[in-house]
């Protein structure tokens, strides 16, 4: 990717690459006040720290070698060592003053600087390794923040992966047109007689809708097996969380069975959004409250 920089300068003369995203403009719950305000802290660190890296690997105008070295400042940050990125700073702060494992910023990073030099994935198990780095770390270091057990990991990686993949085919038309990055396995595409380029139409094509109905029913395996995850947790405010995720996740996944995500709306608007989390949450947290 070629292009001039149209990012504003800072201080320290590096490229401000920020989005301006935030928290509440996720499409699943970010440290909601469902959980306890002592675990939130940490939680929007990584948050800040995952933001900021995702904007600098998604910027339209940046080189590659732009952005790998802001990459790497966000990971000399996680070592402490000077001009590191402040976010990584003050997550490696906020990591060390909790006692936690920073492999999970570390495995994020990953997946940015993947992002930068791959734009293709060739099957399932590629986009599977991919959600291994860009997704699954997040909801690890939730788990640890609460100090949950690993034996926990298993239903919150294929959660996180689900979460990724319901993401991706959500944007899969937005994605191709602005950064020409492709996250429909490859293999899959060819299967169903679809190609790349029809990701830049204005409605999907009968081939790329069946395409995409089946990676969403694969995606519906993966919640499948992470439906248990919510009663797996000890921290109650945590567990009505995830279980509002699961339940967002579930009815995303069967709406893009049910509609072209080029031609039309899949995400949630915030009414039937708040609907779908009081149902999954308050049935829970009245459970254990008990």
């Amino acid at each position: 990717m070629e292009g001039s920089i149209t990012g504003k300068r800072t201080v320290n003369d590096t490229v401000d690459l920020s989005s301006g995203k935030g928290h509440r403009d996720e499409n699943f719950p970010v440290a909601s006040f469902l959980l306890s305000a002592e675990h939130r802290a940490p939680i929007m660190a990584f948050y800040r720290f995952a933001r900021r890296a995702d904007d600098i690997a998604d910027h339209g105008d940046a080189t590659p070698e732009e952005k790998l070295a802001q990459l790497g400042r966000m990971r000399s940050g996680l070592d402490g060592a000077p001009g590191g990125a402040p976010e990584a700073l003050a997550l490696r702060a906020v990591m060390a003053e909790r006692g936690l494992d920073p492999v999970h910023a570390r495995d994020l990073l990953v997946a940015f600087e993947r992002d930068v030099t791959v734009d293709r994935c060739a099957d399932w198990a590629a986009l599977i390794d991919y959600c291994r780095y860009s997704a699954m770390p997040v909801g690890r270091f939730v788990l640890d923040v609460h100090g949950e057990d690993r034996d926990g990991w298993v239903a919150n990686d294929a959660l996180c992966a689900a979460l990724q993949i319901v993401n991706h085919l959500q944007d899969c038309g937005k994605d191709y047109r602005t950064i020409r990055r492709v996250y429909l396995p490859l293999d899959t595409l060819t299967k169903h007689g679809a190609r790349v380029e029809d990701l830049a139409a204005e409605r999907a094509t009968p081939e790329l809708r069946s395409a995409i109905v089946a990676s969403a029913g694969r995606t519906r395996e993966l919640l499948a097996k992470s439906a248990p995850f919510a009663g797996l947790i000890r921290d109650r405010k945590l567990a009505a969380e995830v279980a509002v995720i699961q339940r967002l996740a579930e009815s995303l996944a069967m709406r893009l069975e049910q509609r072209d995500p080029l031609s039309e709306r899949v995400h949630h608007r915030k009414a039937e959004a708040a609907f779908l989390a009081a149902r999954a949450a308050l049935p829970l947290l009245f459970r254990r409250a008990a």
